[in-house]
């Protein structure tokens, strides 16, 4: 039998002791303490009766930051007979070993072969999920990316950050794993509910490389670190059920008859020269990222049904995230800090005018690096690795825009709103790929900054003195110098004079949405069936890979 227990707390202090031993087992003992008091049991009798204990969910409330706890829910094994329980946060479970298994095993059943193999535009999350799903169903998928193996794209993006050399189908926005490759590799999302498709994703990173806690933690993340090598391995796996992975490889054409999906054309990059094949196919499965910009150009020619959405832009922040420790944990920052990792947070707020402004894709111990697929446009991402032991804390600090910003019938209009700050930000910092930069106090004030302070600017091609109110829309700005003044209430320091804002931040999410129906498919192509945040229908790794799964079920539903 297996009981499944919530709302047992541990101190963060009763933790301490465990300095001088291995702290997982030594928080494993007091969690086993505390279910035999909620079993109303000796700790003797727990030694018989209770097997396994596995943590289901952890995490920290530091709402009392002198007095700092970690909250759980656990799975324990009985293996005895105990009292009949009358307690309301214990229950009685089915134990599921695998749901990565039960799902492939579920999904499996009855499924109707192809003859024509399903083709997988773009490997980043969505597109990666769609094949993994694909090829342990035997589908043998072919995925065509644009961009480079995640060892080969390291590379790019290192010799642009050095060098300032842009490969323009192999950066940070495009190659092996897609832009969540180079976060902090967030996957904060629907991870309350342990019978989802967001379960899977978490179990399926965890089978291929990722550390088990990302199973349990409240708010998991893997790093860019591990990531990468997270994505090699599942690309081993898919290849290893007879899936197929072209490299270098550019959708050009959707080919179609009857208004029906027959194929796809695309351009492959070998020694040098472009190589261009065609694929027969009744399935194809639309993972490109939100930076694809040429690819919606070229849906748009083939008339494939888009419309405008609204997304947002802004700047990267950045404080000393010994600050954000102390302000976020209180007293308690350096124990909470080995316990619980760099600190973080999630803000947001209403402006006058009626914008939104919030704070996103935060990273503890982070950087910033650029982010362009264009050349002559900036851009900025945030990034950390797994410890997050980097100086500095940073987020992308946003500002909603929506269709009424790019009026117009051009359903691309809101990528040439991208652009336009882009290219602004570029010749801010200089036309070399320098980030413009600005301390908070002077953005508030309207004054360029002439130095730097205590905070130094993290920003991977180096930085340039500059205003942002010259850079961004007026109504942007507006609300940013409403919102960090707010948030200064909320976190110490977060208005703080020296604070760094650099500029700018333009691809949180797509800004077109590729229409679909309840069915999964294109309103405009039947066999096409768009998926993951550059079809406009998820925000960050866990959600677009979920979405890539869904709609494979979709296809599947459609056999």
């Amino acid at each position: 039998m297996w009981l499944r227990i919530t709302e047992i707390k541990l101190p963060a202090e009763s933790m301490r002791a465990a300095k001088n031993t291995n702290i997982n087992d030594y928080e494993m003992s007091l969690i086993k303490k505390q279910v035999c008091k909620e079993l109303d049991i000796s700790f003797e009798q727990g030694q018989e009766y209770i097997g396994k204990i596995e943590i289901y969910r952890k995490s920290p409330d530091i709402r009392k930051k002198a007095e700092p706890v970690f909250v759980y829910t656990v799975e324990a094994e009985i293996k005895g007979n105990v009292k009949k329980i009358k307690n309301h946060n214990i229950s009685v479970i089915t134990k599921c070993e695998s749901l990565y298994d039960e799902y492939i095993s579920k999904i499996s059943r009855n499924i109707k072969k192809t003859e024509k193999r399903p083709v997988v535009v773009g490997f980043g999350p969505a597109g990666m999920f769609s094949a993994l799903v694909l090829a342990e169903m035997g589908f043998q998928p072919i995925v065509l990316e644009r961009g480079q193996k995640v060892d080969e794209r390291v590379s790019a993006v290192e010799n642009f950050h050095k060098k300032g050399i842009l490969n323009i189908n192999s950066n940070i926005q495009f190659g092996e794993g897609g832009a969540g490759t180079f976060s902090d590799g967030k996957l904060n999302s629907l991870i309350k509910d342990k019978d989802t498709i967001g379960r899977f994703v978490l179990e399926a990173f965890v089978k291929f490389g990722a550390p088990k806690e990302i199973l349990y933690k409240n708010k998991p993340h893997i790093g860019t670190d591990i990531l990468r090598v997270v994505v090699k391995n599942i690309r081993e796996y898919i290849i290893s059920k007879g899936g197929e992975l072209r490299f270098d490889t550019k959708m050009t054409e959707l080919l179609t008859f009857g208004g029906e999906i027959t194929g796809v054309k695309a351009v492959t990059m070998r020694n040098g020269a472009d190589i261009e094949e065609k694929t027969e196919t009744d399935c194809v499965i639309l993972a490109i990222g939100h930076s694809a910009r040429d690819t919606f150009a070229l849906l748009k020619t083939q008339k494939v049904a888009m419309e405008k959405k609204a997304f947002s832009v802004g700047v990267r922040i950045e404080h000393l995230q010994k600050d954000i420790d102390k302000s976020q944990y209180g007293k308690s920052a350096e124990l909470m800090r080995e316990l619980n990792g760099a600190a973080d947070y999630e803000l947001s707020h209403r402006a006058s005018n009626g914008r939104g402004v919030y704070t996103f894709c935060m990273c503890p111990g982070g950087f910033v690096v650029g982010a362009a697929s264009e050349e002559g446009r900036l851009v900025t991402n945030g990034m950390s690795n797994f410890d997050r032991a980097g100086k500095n804390a940073n987020a992308a600090l946003l500002v909603s825009v929506t269709p009424e910003d790019f009026p117009g019938d051009n359903v691309l209009s809101g990528v040439e709103f991208q652009r336009k700050i882009e290219e602004n930000a570029f010749m801010a910092g200089g036309g070399n790929w320098r980030a413009p930069c600005q301390l908070v106090g002077d953005f508030l004030l309207g004054e360029q900054s002439k130095s730097v302070g205590r905070i130094e600017p993290s920003f991977s091609n180096g930085f340039a003195l500059a205003d942002l109110n010259s850079i961004l829309p007026k109504e942007v700005a507006a609300a940013l110098k409403e919102g960090i003044p707010a948030f200064g209430k909320k976190i110490d320091g977060f208005d703080a004079y020296e604070a760094v804002l650099t500029g700018c931040e333009t691809r949180s999410s797509s800004p077109v949405r590729i229409l679909r129906n309840e069915k999964g498919n294109s309103l405009s192509i039947k066999g096409l069936f768009p998926t993951g945040e550059g079809a406009g229908y998820a925000g960050g790794i866990l959600s677009a890979a979920t979405d890539g799964i869904k709609v494979v079920e979709k296809w599947l539903d459609s056999l």
